[in-house]
């Protein structure tokens, strides 16, 4: 069994690492170069920086905190937000990023999926799925949770892996920033029918949410509680090793 992997997440905006709920009511935390030191340093796997308004404004990933992450870490890292062309993954791998996260684009352009992954191999094709539940049927979100777009999030991640994704980040809208636990009845649904993969994304606020995560995914997304330092990487490793958690320890 492989390791469960420890991401945090950083959204970008503006060139400063923002939190919010449910994708609303954003607020600063600090700079991505700061952050993303202190995370390499306290033990995380990996790291995640959404530019989390570039899909919304129609313009392209800033790639100035790109390069300056890529010369502060040695720990992979992944960039979304406002990638619409194989020259935008071109420009992120350049910059420095392992591998390059599409959400609004990849619904959009499905194809760009393929394009991706024949360029630049599965393992740097990252789709990240938005994904709220309307009445019974989980459905995909784009441009930062602010469109519906009808389509139901598990075929949607079928689809994506088919074309080439080599994992996918399941974001839950509901549960963003509320630290009640992670949708794992989402992550369930997505981990039957894929063979990649998958990202528990949305609702971390204790460590036992960790341990449910890992449970269904194969790595565990968080921002807020590591961002105000509720609880420490290496504090949650050990508490998921005690938990029967296969996790990378230093």
């Amino acid at each position: 069994m492989l390791a469960k992997r420890i991401i945090p997440c950083l959204d970008v905006r503006d060139g400063r690492v923002v939190k919010g709920q449910k994708f609303m009511n954003i607020k600063d935390v600090a700079s991505p170069t700061e952050m993303a030191a202190f995370y390499s340093n306290e033990g995380a796997d990996e790291l995640v920086f959404y530019d989390i308004t570039a899909s919304h404004e129609n313009r392209e990933t800033s790639l100035e905190f790109v390069k300056q992450v890529a010369d502060e870490i040695n720990i992979p890292f992944c960039v979304g937000g406002g990638v619409n062309s194989i020259e935008d993954f071109d420009r992120i791998l350049k910059s420095g990023a392992d591998k390059v996260s599409i959400n609004s684009s990849a619904v959009k352009n499905p194809s760009l999926i393929s394009e991706g992954a024949r360029k630049y191999g599965n393992q740097c094709v990252v789709v990240s799925i938005d994904a709220k539940l309307v009445g019974d049927q989980y459905q995909v979100f784009i441009k930062g949770g602010r469109e519906n777009t009808g389509l139901n999030a598990i075929d949607w991640a079928m689809k994506a892996v088919v074309l080439g994704a080599g994992e996918l980040v399941i974001n839950s809208i509901d549960e963003d920033g509320m630290k009640k636990g992670y949708d794992t009845v989402l992550l369930e649904m997505i981990s039957k029918v894929v063979n990649v993969p998958i990202i528990a994304s949305g609702g971390a606020g204790t460590m036992e949410h960790f341990v449910e995560g890992a449970s269904v995914a194969d790595g565990i997304l968080a921002a807020s509680v590591f961002h105000n330092k509720e609880i420490k990487i290496q504090d949650l490793k050990t508490y998921l090793y005690n938990n029967n958690v296969k996790v990378r320890r230093s």
